[in-house]
């Protein structure tokens, strides 16, 4: 089986961007499952249900989420009215939602996880992903899933790192996102599971993290205080398509992708 996983899509440039380019992907790459991470699909940051449904309709199978999930309070039902709609699990203050779906394909059962560091992201108040991953990896053992994806949404690529390595062999695949940049780490553990650090992001190329780069060095040289807001132009999706053999779970191939409009 061939999974797709598409790093952080930034509001409705990223949207439109990915409906344009994700159909191809799959085409090209012969995908057979989407995971998409949507936490900045909604202009402004955040995930609403107008995003969620854009990302659904130009084909993902399951959305995670990260820092951002909770940021429309006005929107928070999403994550009870469908359960392919993940936010990270481990953010104990959080009681809408789940951290893990379980989809049956027919021949193959696949679960996603999607969890939240702790290094760099305080405010989170997350509680320790290696524990919330050991949980999350049981329920969908036990739920038939031979197949176990996890998007984990943090800083520090330390953090990332190491719970790869805990996870080598507990499951099929760990991807990272949040930094919006893509990394050139990919590779098989050593017991099979297939890895990235960071995914990327799906919006504008001529950018910082998807927001107007001269809003970003303004804050970073002269410490203004200007309000985001999403570059226009180009964009590219960045994603990693991991195959897993479907009776072992075990990644047999990793294929970093970038696309451009």
């Amino acid at each position: 089986m061939k999974i797709l996983c598409v790093g952080d899509v930034c509001g409705s440039i990223g949207c439109n961007a990915l409906r344009q380019l994700l159909p191809k992907i799959k085409a090209e790459y012969g995908v057979d499952f989407v995971i998409v991470n949507g936490e900045n699909s909604a202009d402004g940051n955040g995930l609403t249900t107008q995003s969620a449904a854009h990302i659904f309709t130009s084909g993902a199978n399951v959305i995670t989420g990260g820092n951002h999930s909770f940021r429309r309070k006005e929107e928070l039902l999403v994550y009870e009215q469908n359960d392919l709609i993940l936010r990270p699990h481990n953010i104990p203050e959080q009681t809408m939602g789940s951290g893990l779906a379980v989809v049956d394909c027919g021949r193959v059962s696949v679960a996603v996880i999607n969890l939240s560091g702790i290094i760099y992201l305080d405010a989170l108040k997350a509680s320790s992903p290696f524990d919330a991953a050991d949980e999350l990896i049981q329920k969908a053992k036990n739920s038939g899933a031979n197949i176990i994806v996890v998007d984990f949404h943090a800083e520090a690529t330390s953090e990332k790192r190491a719970l790869g390595l805990y996870l080598d062999g507990k499951v099929s695949a760990v991807f990272g996102t949040h930094t919006h940049i893509q990394t050139a780490d990919e590779q098989i553990l050593p017991l099979g599971t297939g890895y990235i650090t960071d995914v990327g992001m799906t919006g504008p190329e001529n950018s910082i993290l998807g927001v107007k780069s001269e809003i970003i060095i303004s804050r970073l040289k002269d410490k203004t205080c200007e309000k985001f807001v999403l570059a226009d132009g180009k964009c590219a999706l960045n994603g990693v398509v991991f195959t897993v053999d479907e009776k072992s779970g075990k990644t047999v191939q990793v294929e970093r992708v970038l696309a451009k409009e």
